[in-house]
Parts: structure tokens; C-alpha cells; sequence
């Protein structure tokens, strides 16, 4: 059988964020600086989404032929697969239709978060939508194939060991690169956990369950290891919801990825209250340059009436600050836009942002997604029902103190004011450029990681961190065995 998977890039999405649902890029608004900043969001190829290259992997083992088609005509084939994002479902709704009326008797499979939560949305279209993990389709695709014009729910995958690791042939790979994490390319995208326990009422990423669930470390670290050698990644961003949440597999998988055959570079998404110091010191070691965390509003309020767990902001200075001094880059962030805002409270979270100094400070407007609480919360203060706008850089609600377009002028401003600043480049330049500034040690230095590879320089004053928290271990680690261990509690310092 032929499949082939669509895609498209149309609206600056990128469709792996927003637990699927898709993000957009900064529009670049505020002058030539903000068009300077967009500029920068828009300079990577970001890989495509991760079900897609799971997808790939698993159609070929079943024994069908794959092709990737981004944005042009799909061609012929026995099975086309859509994994449409929230912002370009009206898009792929219209290739779909188009596609079958050219050929009525193609079967379309609809995947994804999309799918799964407005399954409505693909009424009278003739084509079959899997709710749940799209990865299931490798044990029940003759299943949803026997279901023509039918909504499958297939659930999640208990033992996510199960699946082969991701093909990212048919994508360019060579391709890929994420600026902001990493200055080795290509990067791949890996995962060792999904879902979160956490009860953010406002986030996507709880909607299919609320829970985690772990591969096995030594699984993780042969995908990478087989994506070094197929496809020359140098740098992998891990899409764990969640990172770390279970601090002694965090140990286990930083063990493996410091015995890789060369040093990469990775990043990962977190909680700040889940990086204790002597958690970043070993991750560190073996290669991560850059940890994203949302931070959101320094108002505990407003995080507390939306469900999220507030960390005490001194907490917060001290984790970026540490991360700064130890060579790691913070990506933070912060949004505006809740529906009782004003312009006194978005300025307060833009001088939070200046003071908790982030390498990146990510101002997202406040959306509300299909599926989770907030949305049913606020759905009678949602002015915007054109989910092409919902890509947290656009206002599509009623606010009780402010205009959208107010809201739109103050988000301009967070960006600018932010970035424009002398203190910002002085605080962040040794790792915005590592290498000009000279962080790089020469292959003559004596100093090298454990695997005999160079390592970054560290900044003055870590060593004194070091000796004081015992960041250096001389006791040979010890390989993880298969079983792989769980903790239903975040580990936090308390």
C-alpha cells in the first residue's frame, strides 16, 4: 500500500508545540525591532511533527510505502494521513476535499490533537478520524481501515517500548535546526516521557490523559544514538511534557547519553522546581544547553484560579541566574492577556521578565483551546472563533479592562522592550554567541568530559558552586537495567 503523509508549513506553524495543536511564529509587530525579532523566529527549519516520524516508522514495518508531501499537490496513493494543527485545520479541511473529489474512493486517515478533540470538525468529509495516539495505528490499522467515514477512538499506548523508534528519512532531516537551543545542526526531536500530572487548566498538553508515562533510558538513548548515525543529528530536543519529573531516571538517562559516541547537545521543557542544582550540574555535563519553562505571570492569584502550581519568585530569579553562571540557555514563558488583565498587570509581568532575566522571554497571549477547561471556562468571553488566529501571538478573546487591540500593542511592546536593552546583551552574550565569546575550550586544554570530548568552559565562579555542592563525582556510574523506575510525585526541594 502507498501512504502518504501530508503537511504544511502555511501560517508559521509549527505543529509538534501546544500538545499538537500547533503554535504559530511572532508576526513582528513594533517597528523595524520587532521585525528584527521575527526575523529570528523564522530563521530555523523546525523539524515536523514527532507522530509523523513515528507514523513513518510504523507504516514501513507493516510493509507499505511512504512519502512525505508538504504543501503541494498529494499525489496518488492508496492512504493519505492528516495530521492537522488548530491553526491550519480550514487548510487541510480544503486539500481533503479537493483530494477526494479528484478521487472518491481514497481513504484519508485524520490524526492528532485536533482529531481527537473536534472530531465534528471533519463531518461530511468522507474521511475516518482517529482520536487518541495516531501511533496505535500499528496494531489496529486494519481495524480503522474496515471503518470507512467513521470517529475510531484508539486511546493511548501503555507500554510506549512498543513502538520502533522514529523514521525521519522521508522529512530532510539534514534540514532541521533550532537556534534558540543549540548551535550544532542538524537537531532531532526525541522523547522519553508523555503527558504530565500537573492540572494547568489551561493547557493542552492534559487533554488526552493526565499522567506520565516513561520508555525505558536505554531505549531513548539508542534512538538517539541511531539518529547520530543515520541522520547526523548533533543536537536533540526532547519533547517530554514534562522533564524530570522522576529525578532518578533523570540520573539513569543522563548516564546513557554521556556514553553516546560523541558529545551532543540537547534541551528540554521542565518545571523550575524539578531542576534541583545538583540535577542541572549532571545534565550539564553531558550536553544541555538549553531548558524551557513557562513561568507565565508573576501574579499567584491568577496562577492559582487557573489550577497551576505557583513557584516563589526569588525561586525563579535563582534558577535562571544559576543556568546563566553554569552556561545554560532559559527559554521562559510568560503570557499576557488573561481575561482581567490591564495594562498595569501585563506591565508587571514585562518588568518581572526584565528582572527573572531569561536568555528567551516568550510573551504568549493568553488562547484558549478546544478541550480543555479554560475554554468551557471563558467560552462566552471568546470573541474569535477563526482557529487560523489561535497562535498565541494573536488576541481572539473579550477582555474585561482592555481592547484586543491594546492587548495587541502591549504585546509588541513586551517583545521590543525586552530584547532592546543593553543590560539583556550584557547579562546573555556568552550564550547567544558561546563561541565569539571565546566559551570554547581549545582541543589542547587537559579539561574533557568523561567520554575524552571537549567541553564548554565553564563560566567563572561554577567551580565554586561545584566543590560546595559536590557537583563532581569520581564513582563510576552504574547502567540502568530495563526496568524502569516511576514516581507518581514531582520531585521538588521541599
Amino acid at each position: 500500500m502507498q501512504v502518504v503523509l501530508w503537511d504544511t508549513r502555511k501560517l508559521d506553524v509549527s505543529k509538534d508545540f501546544a500538545g499538537g495543536f500547533g503554535v504559530g511564529q511572532y508576526p513582528g509587530h513594533g517597528g523595524l525591532r520587532g521585525r528584527m525579532i521575527r526575523g529570528f523566529y523564522t530563521r530555523d527549519r523546525r523539524p515536523v511533527a514527532l507522530n509523523f516520524a513515528y507514523l513513518a516508522a510504523i507504516f514501513r514495518q507493516l510493509g507499505h510505502e511512504v512519502r512525505y508531501v508538504e504543501d503541494r499537490a498529494p499525489g496518488t496513493a492508496d492512504l493519505y494521513v492528516f495530521c492537522p494543527s488548530l491553526i491550519t485545520l480550514a487548510l487541510e479541511r480544503k486539500i481533503m476535499a479537493g483530494l477526494l473529489a479528484e478521487n472518491p474512493t481514497a481513504r484519508i486517515l485524520v490524526t492528532g490533537l485536533a482529531a481527537s478533540v473536534m472530531p465534528e470538525a471533519f463531518d461530511g468529509l468522507g474521511v475516518t478520524v482517529v482520536k487518541g495516539e495516531p501511533e496505535q495505528l500499528l496494531w489496529k490499522l486494519d481495524e480503522v481501515l474496515a471503518r470507512p467515514s467513521a470517529v475510531v477512538q484508539l486511546g493511548t499506548i501503555e507500554d510506549l517500548d512498543r513502538l520502533p523508534f522514529p523514521d525521519w528519512s522521508p522529512f530532510g532531516p539534514k534540514k532541521f535546526r533550532i537556534g534558540y537551543d543549540f548551535w550544532k545542526f542538524p537537531t532531532g526531536l526525541v522523547q522519553s516521557s508523555r503527558g504530565c500530572t500537573f492540572k494547568c487548566n489551561y493547557c493542552p498538553y492534559i487533554i488526552l490523559e493526565n499522567a506520565t508515562r516513561f520508555r525505558n533510558p536505554e531505549a531513548v538513548a539508542d534512538e538517539m544514538r541511531q539518529g547520530m548515525r543515520q541522520w547526523g543529528f548533533r543536537s536533540f530536543k526532547f519533547r517530554d511534557p514534562l522533564f524530570g519529573l522522576n529525578r532518578k531516571y533523570v540520573f539513569q538517562l543522563a548516564d546513557l547519553i554521556g556514553r553516546l559516541p560523541h558529545r551532543i547537545q540537547f534541551s528540554i521543557e521542565t518545571r523550575v522546581d524539578l531542576m534541583r542544582p545538583e540535577v542541572l550540574r549532571v545534565l550539564k555535563r553531558v550536553g544541555l544547553t538549553s531548558i524551557t519553562v513557562g513561568i507565565e505571570t508573576p501574579d499567584s492569584e491568577t496562577l492559582r484560579r487557573y489550577h497551576r502550581a505557583p513557584i516563589k519568585d526569588d525561586r525563579q530569579r535563582s534558577f535562571v541566574a544559576l543556568c546563566r553562571d553554569m552556561g545554560i540557555r532559559t527559554v521562559a514563558g510568560f503570557m499576557i492577556g488573561f481575561p482581567g488583565d490591564t495594562e498595569q498587570s501585563i506591565r508587571g509581568v514585562l518588568q518581572y521578565a526584565k528582572s527573572v532575566g531569561p536568555t528567551y522571554a516568550n510573551f504568549n497571549i493568553v488562547t484558549p483551546y478546544p478541550g480543555t477547561e479554560f475554554f468551557e471556562e471563558v467560552r462566552q468571553q471568546i470573541a474569535d472563533f477563526d482557529y487560523s488566529h489561535y497562535t498565541v501571538y494573536t488576541p481572539v478573546m473579550k477582555y474585561e479592562n482592555l481592547t484586543a487591540e491594546q492587548v495587541q500593542q502591549w504585546h509588541a511592546k513586551c517583545f521590543t522592550q525586552y530584547y532592546f536593552r543593553w543590560k539583556y546583551l550584557r547579562g546573555n552574550a556568552h550564550l547567544l554567541w558561546p563561541r565569539l565569546a571565546g566559551w570554547w575550550q581549545s582541543p589542547a586544554d587537559p579539561a574533557k568530559s568523561e567520554s575524552g570530548h571537549d567541553t564548554p568552559r565553564a563560566p567563572a565562579g561554577l567551580d565554586i558552586l561545584q566543590s560546595k555542592q559536590g557537583l563532581r563525582s569520581d564513582k563510576p556510574h552504574t547502567r540502568p537495567g530495563n526496568a524502569v523506575p516511576r514516581s507518581d510525585q514531582p520531585a521538588s526541594d521541599g
